[in-house]
């Protein structure tokens, strides 16, 4: 499934009006229809045995879906109460022809002259459609809508549903940025694809639950118009990308992975990573550590084994570690770096000596290797191998020199352009993660919780996307499995353990528990 932007989703439903003939008002009845198919599946959770729906509608495009969603209503036997927004002579297009069906048949049309009656019935309200502004939206809604969505917003039931057509009014669709007033939708239901603006800044504090419907415009046409749209990492595409064991493996079939990283302060995160590549199925995980934290690390994790390596007072690795770990680095089928490593005056040649000595094997560059390489990409395309970057945020502004408020404001293509012109795949992490590949494709993950926002969390996804890479999957596939499933256990985790309690071994086990359901 791909994600779409404003600009995208017009050339969609031109090319579907244009090119294949199907008329902007039957796209529109199929959007309505699809919005009511919607509403009814939803009504067993109504107490109300003649539920009262209130059809908030604009003038635009998103208008005219909620006329239909009235007329259809009405059919069904439905009392729904169609509120115009904006004075009648605004309405045009399909949306006029629309609303000159529904005004012919007599049915009754609330505006708000009727102030004072809208707000008594927004209190009597059973469910709430939103149909007031669609994916145009830049910037801040305008008075009288912006006083009318806090209202909503601010309904004295807040149990009462809100159902968001299309994308809850107010949530720019291409980056999810909302000024000043949106919708908090309870389920927006979307047409085609969902909107790029549900995984972006404020996006997913407002679409709620999101589910994308067909109204007769195909999504092949995205690729007879050539557009690379972002895909949505789904359940599907999970089961296929996670390594298959062979019931007659052993631990040399599953991979040797390596861990560089640790240093006095941080003992802990090489440990997380080494416990989820274990954990996710890797059949042996080296750590390779300055030799004073080892004795603790030792004790705290024994299923590892270990490569303690010399290190300078400041217990970081030394000059002499990286010659000690370069002549055992092709025993390893897939290495990550980073982890708790710090940032030492030697680090950026101690890595450089590092990818100079790689062959093919792939390497995740995570934590202060990321920083410590911010300066030398050239090195990158000395790797025959596959290179993994998975920067947060503040990480990504230090390797591109850019604010962090830049890069939460345009996160898809900044991902692109730093995957496809440094050659690597990025995995830009956040609420809903981003993964970038060389080529140029865009995978999103709809999954992500706020339980994840804890130190070592990043550290466990190292170690899963690590551990898969060990056991043969390609990057990508290694990518796309690790996120999700992370993410997934940051979501189901909370249930039990609150939003405040899951710890890195948490996830571990989450991941655990995720990985019956998702492998043969």
């Amino acid at each position: 499934m791909f994600v779409a932007g404003q600009k995208d989703m017009q050339l969609l439903d031109q090319y579907t009006m244009e090119s294949l003939g199907l008329p902007g008002v039957v796209l529109m009845e199929n959007a309505g229809s699809r919005i009511v198919e919607e509403i009814v599946a939803n009504s067993k959770s109504l107490t109300s045995k003649k539920p009262k729906v209130l059809i908030l509608a604009g003038g635009g495009n998103n208008g005219g879906d909620g006329f239909v969603v009235a007329r259809k209503l009405v059919d069904l036997g439905w009392e729904p109460q169609l509120w115009l927004l904006v004075p009648v002579e605004k309405i045009t297009g399909d949306a006029k022809v629309h609303l000159n069906v529904y005004l012919k048949r007599d049915l009754t049309l609330f505006t708000l002259k009727q102030f004072d009656e809208f707000q008594h019935q927004l209190t009597q309200a059973d469910l709430i459609v939103d149909a007031i502004l669609g994916t145009g939206v830049k910037g801040a809604v305008r008075e009288p809508l912006a006083r009318i969505i806090k209202m909503v917003n601010n309904r004295e039931n807040d149990s009462i549903p809100v159902i968001s057509v299309d994308i809850p009014s107010g949530v720019n669709s291409d980056d999810g940025k909302v000024v000043g007033e949106a919708i908090k939708a309870t389920k927006t239901v979307t047409f085609v694809c969902p909107k790029s603006g549900f995984f972006l800044q404020d996006g997913p504090m407002y679409v709620g639950e999101w589910k994308a419907v067909d109204i007769s415009v195909p999504p092949s046409i995205a690729r007879d118009l050539h557009l690379q749209l972002p895909q949505i990492i789904t359940e599907s595409l999970i089961k296929e990308s996670i390594p298959v064991r062979p019931q007659n493996g052993h631990k040399g079939t599953f991979g040797h992975a390596l861990v560089i990283g640790g240093s006095r302060s941080y003992v802990g995160a090489p440990i997380f990573t080494a416990k989820a590549a274990l954990h996710s199925g890797a059949g042996l995980v080296t750590l390779a550590i300055p030799e004073g934290i080892y004795p603790m690390a030792a004790t705290q994790y024994p299923e590892a084994l270990f490569l303690p390596l010399p290190e300078e007072k400041g217990g970081h690795f030394s000059r002499e570690a990286i010659e000690e770990l370069v002549p055992r680095l092709q025993q390893y089928d897939s290495i990550a770096v980073g982890p708790g490593m710090s940032r030492f005056p030697d680090g950026e040649e101690w890595l450089a000596k590092l990818f100079a000595a790689l062959t093919d094997q792939p390497i995740v560059v995570d934590a202060d290797a990321l920083y410590l390489l911010r300066n030398n990409f050239k090195q990158l395309k000395q790797h025959r191998g596959p290179v993994i970057f998975t920067p947060h945020p503040g990480e990504m502004a230090a390797l591109i020199q850019r604010s962090v408020k830049e890069i939460e404001g345009n996160r898809i293509e900044i991902a692109r352009k730093f995957a496809v012109e440094h050659q690597v795949l990025l995995l830009l992490k956040g609420h809903r993660s981003i993964i970038a590949t060389p080529g140029g494709e865009v995978y999103i993950n709809p999954y992500g919780h706020d339980a994840l926002g804890k130190g070592g969390s990043g550290d466990v996804l190292t170690g899963l996307i690590t551990s898969f890479l060990a056991q043969g999957a390609s990057p990508l596939q290694a990518l796309l499995s690790a996120s999700f499933l992370h993410a997934k256990a940051g979501e189901d985790k909370p249930k039990a353990l609150s939003h405040y309690g899951v710890m890195p071994v948490d996830l571990i086990d989450g991941v655990k528990d995720l990985l019956t359901n998702y492998t043969i």
